[in-house]
Parts: C-alpha cells; structure tokens; sequence
C-alpha cells in the first residue's frame, strides 16, 4: 500500500469513528498557569481602584453640595484668605458722609531706640548720646536737644519720634548708629488735621496699641478693627464742608470776644443727624503727645450750661399746646415777680404788660414765668422730660454730659425759672435736639453721628403738636426780624431764633462777670431743613461786640455768617421771594405796644 492510500484509511477512520466517544482533555503547556493567575489579579486590583475613586468623587461632591446648601439656608459667609486679609488695612476708614476721608491707615516709618542692637557693650550708641542728639537736631529742628541726649543716654527702648518722611530716615540711617532703628510700621492719619476732632477722637499712639481713645474712634473700635468689616469704611454723617465752616465762623466769634471756648452744631430737624459738631479749642489728633491730647472737653455734648432765655420759645410752646395759652394778643403783667425770697425782673423794662409775641421779641423774663405759671410746674416738667433734658444727651459718642436738673417736684419758682432758662443745666446738644422738635413738626429725635439711609430714620416721639409748631416758626422768625436775633439774619435765608445770655454757673455758684451766651436757630423757616446753635463760652465785651457781652452781639452774628455759607452746601439757595407769613404777629406786636 502506497503512501497515498495509508492517508486516505486514516482520514476515513477517523470519520467513521463512534460520535459519543468522549473527546480527549487538551493539554496546557508547562509555564500557562501562573500567567493566568496573575492577570487576573491585576484585573481584580484595578477594578477595586475605579471603585474607591468613585466613591471618592461621590464624597466630594456630597461635601460640596453640602456646603452650598449651608450657605444657602444658614448664610455663613467665607472667611477671607490670606492674601485678601493682608491686603486689608490693619484699621478701616472714616469718611464723612459724601466720601470725603476723616481718618484712615497708611504706612509710615518711625524712629526708635533699641540698645539691645548692639549686644552688651554697654552703651548702646557708637558716639556721646549730646553728639547724637545734636545729628538728631539737624534733622529735626523742632526737637528739645537736651531732652533728647538725656532720653538717649538712658538706654530705655522705646519710640523717640513717631511718623517719619523717607529722606528723615534716610538721613538718619546714614549716621551709623545701629542702635537707631526705623521700623515701618502703620499709622492712623486724620487728612483734616483738627476737623472735628471732638467727634472723631484719636488712637492711641503707644507701643502697646490700644485702639480708639475717644470719639467715634472709640466708639467705632470693634468694627474699624475687626477683619471682616475693616474693608468698608464706615461713612459718619458730618459734611467736612458745612464742619469747616461752622468751625471757622466759631474760632473767629471766639477770638473777637476773647471768649474761652465755644461750640457749635448744626442738626438735620427730620433725622437727627449731626451735619457738623465743634468744640473750642480744639486738639490735633495727628500730635497727641505722650499724656494724651489736650482741650479734650467737647462742649458740644459734654459741656453743660445754663442756656438762658433760649428756653423761653420751649416754655411757651409748651404753653400753647396744653391750651393755657390761646390768644396771642392777651396782656401778661410784665412788672418784677416777687416768689420765695427772689425777684424775678426783665434786662430792659418794656412797660407793665407784654403779649407773648412781645415777650419773645423783647425776651421778657416776667412774662415767660407768668406763664409758666399758669402752665403748672408738673406740666412744663414733663415737656422737659419729653425732650430728653433730664439725661444725658442722646448719641454715639462717650463724652456726655449729665444735666444739672433740679431734684424732687418742680417748686413754683423753679418752675419760673426753669421757663426762662436758669436752674436747669444742659449740653448744647440737648437744645439743639429740643429746638428740632419745636420747628419740625413737633417729633423729637435723638441726634446721631451715623449717616442714616432715608428708609432707617428713627420715628421719634410727639412732644408738640403740629399747630404749635407752625405758630412757633412764626415766633422765631419773628425774634429774628425785630427782636434780639436781628443779628442772625441772613438775606434770603428766613433764619428764626432765640437769644440766650446767661451768668456762668459753677458748682451752685454765679459768677456776675462771666456768662454764656447763646443762640439757638432754625432755617429757612417757611419749611425747616436745619437747626443751628452757637454757644460762646465767657465773651468779653469788645470792640467787635461794640463792647457787649450778650449773645445779640456775639452769639447770634455767628449764626448770620454762618448761615449764608453752608446753606448752598446742604442744597438750599437764597430766595429773597419766600418768608414766612407773621403778618398776624407782626399786628401784634406793632399795634398792642408795650403797656
């Protein structure tokens, strides 16, 4: 059998061979296992992996929706970062309420004492603390050069002068004295200098940094420092314009009368936000020395003084609301009050009956006491509690001063007196919040340093009726028209006030050589915008005074020169056109006459 034929048999062998026969295992080859097994185990090992990253991104975004619906329903904000915090000033900004910065923070170097500098050589300068101290002369001419080799040769660490210019420290850096360190360091600056310094305080100016020291400074301490509202500066209600001008016209009215102080405010009538504040003399917050700032008084609201008859207008307002006075044309007897031991008498007689109108002009002391009198000591008592007169003045700032108000019932003559202005000690601030309730409508409000949002005014508290008001605004106008506020006039304007002149009372005790002299005014009196007061502190009759002492010759042109200046700026123009009708009083007081 050929070949060819051993092939054929073969194959068809295999063809017919039994179909359930058992097919035979393959065989693996040697080596096939192990790599199998450990496939799989990579396989194994990478699913795990995908697994935990999946969970790992389910975690993150769980977490991330979790945060947002905290911020969502909780509202807490993020925290800044690092850089944002040191990019922030370590102390916010004051501005006043147009933008115009007050006080703010700015790097500055500084010149410093350390004797550690150079080790324990004993002195801690190269050359004689005199020689030193006369480079030191050279750079600085305002420095007491024996003061300063003697601070020098003690050794004590600590500041020799504060606030620097670069080429100060250049030049001092150039002396070689190790031991004379310029740190740079920040500073508070105040851009206008002595403005408002009474409202803005200072901070202190020490190695171990205390913060706001009075003032709004103080007052503003937590919030100016704290990081997460020291970004934004905090916008007080001070217009710097209307403040410059009420200070000038101030120190000018003081320095002709040789006064010892005096203050000044000028009050919105429908917010109780305070336009401008000042007090004289006045300090510079950007030199405090080392004892602390001097003339640090602010007569404005911690001062208090009898304010004479600037009350007279609030007693007879007070009258005319509880109905005790009803016709204006009645005559009061105008002659001296005998009560208690006391007589009560006018400055300058005007015969032996007034009407009210007439008292107001001419400033009758008996008339106002008469009727007070009739009014009832308990009812003008509660007009003075209703204006705040019995504590301390309403606003921000620490410095306020407590009213000398008399204890227990209000007797018959405190009662006259009170109506007139003696025996009732209060701030300046007290009268100008009590002379915006008389002329706004009758609604007192507390004054405020804060800028207020139109929509946050405080209601306040009825204290007059509105009527009353309106016939209070006529009065005013009147006084200044023909009466002891003629000087206050300003063209245009309708300014209306009361004059007020005082003996300075002391401990209980008054001084007939030293009074305080006031006015106390409103404008334009048609329809109230602002009030304005003015106390002059001790005046001395002068030849500016035309040698007069009381507040017609040195309070009140204050005011007349004030007015004109910061009306355009709070937005009111002169209108010779407009006035307020006083027709009816002017009858009054013209054709009644004195009795």
């Amino acid at each position: 059998m050929n070949a060819l034929a051993v092939r054929h048999a073969s194959m068809a062998a295999s063809l017919t061979a039994p179909l359930t026969a058992k097919a035979a295992s393959p065989v693996i080859p040697a080596g096939r296992l192990p790599s199998l097994t450990l496939r799989s185990q990579l396989l194994w090992a990478a699913r795990v992996r995908v697994l935990w990253l999946l969970v790992g991104f389910a975690l993150v975004a769980l977490i991330a929706l979790l945060r947002i619906a905290s911020l969502g329903f909780i509202g807490n904000a993020p925290q800044r970062t690092s850089i944002e915090e040191a990019l922030l000033p370590p102390r916010g900004e004051i501005t006043d309420r147009n933008g115009a910065p007050l006080a703010r923070a700015y790097p500055a170097y500084a010149l410093r004492l350390n004797p550690e500098a150079m080790g324990d050589s004993g002195s801690p300068l190269v050359r004689s603390p005199q020689d030193v101290a006369r480079q030191l002369k050279a750079i600085f001419p305002d420095i007491d050069e024996a003061r300063m080799a003697k601070r020098l040769a003690s050794g004590k660490a600590g500041y020799l002068r504060r606030r620097i210019l670069p080429e100060e420290a250049n030049k001092v850096f150039a002396l070689g004295e190790v031991a004379l360190e310029i740190p740079r360091e920040t500073d508070r600056f105040y851009p206008q200098g002595t403005l408002a310094a009474h409202a803005l305080g200072y901070v202190a100016n020490t190695e171990d940094f205390k913060g706001g020291q009075m003032g709004m400074e103080r007052v503003l301490n937590d919030q100016l420092s704290d990081a997460a509202t020291r970004g934004t500066p905090v916008a007080l209600s001070l217009d710097v314009r209307v403040q410059g001008a009420l200070e000038d016209e101030l120190r000018r009215g003081m320095l002709a009368t040789n006064a010892v102080g005096a203050a000044g405010i000028v009050l919105d009538v429908d917010t109780g936000e305070v336009m401008a504040m000042a007090s004289l003399p006045d300090f510079d917050p950007n030199a405090i020395p080392a004892g602390g700032a001097p003339n640090v008084l602010n007569r404005a609201t911690n001062g208090v003084y009898e304010l004479g008859s600037t009350f007279k207008p609030l007693s007879i307002a007070a009258a005319i609301d509880a109905g005790v006075v009803r016709d204006l044309g009645k005559a009061w007897k105008a002659e001296p009050v005998e009560m208690a031991g006391r007589t009560i008498r006018d400055q300058h007689p005007k015969g032996s009956s007034l009407n009210v109108p007439q008292a107001l002009v001419y400033s009758s002391n008996t008339v106002t006491a008469r009727v007070a009198d009739a009014l009832g000591a308990e009812r003008l008592r509660r007009t003075m509690l209703d204006l705040g007169m019995d504590r301390r003045p309403f606003i921000e700032l620490p410095a306020r001063g407590k009213p000398l108000w008399p204890k227990g019932p209000w007797s018959r003559i405190t009662n006259m007196t009170v109506s007139y202005g003696h025996g009732l000690n209060v701030t300046p601030l007290h009268l100008a919040c009590a002379y915006a309730a008389m002329v706004n409508g009758g609604i007192w409000r507390p004054a405020t340093l804060r800028r207020l949002d139109p929509a946050n005014v405080p209601r306040g508290r009825r204290v007059f009726k509105e009527s009353t008001s309106s016939k209070m605004r006529q009065m005013l106008r009147m006084i200044s028209l023909y009466g002891t506020g003629k000087s206050a006039d300003a063209p245009g304007y309708r300014v209306g006030g009361k004059t007020g002149s005082a003996d300075k009372n002391e401990n209980g005790r008054y001084f007939k050589d030293r009074i305080v002299s006031s006015f106390a005014a409103a404008f334009p009196m048609d329809a109230p915008r602002y009030v304005v007061v003015v106390v002059v502190d001790e005046p001395k009759g002068t030849v500016a005074s035309s040698f007069q002492r009381t507040a017609a010759f040195t309070s009140a042109p204050i005011v007349g020169r004030l007015v004109p200046r910061i009306g355009p700026m709070l937005g009111i123009q002169p209108d010779d056109t407009r006035d307020v009708d006083i027709s009816d009083l002017r009858s009054l007081v013209d054709k009644g006459g004195a009795q």
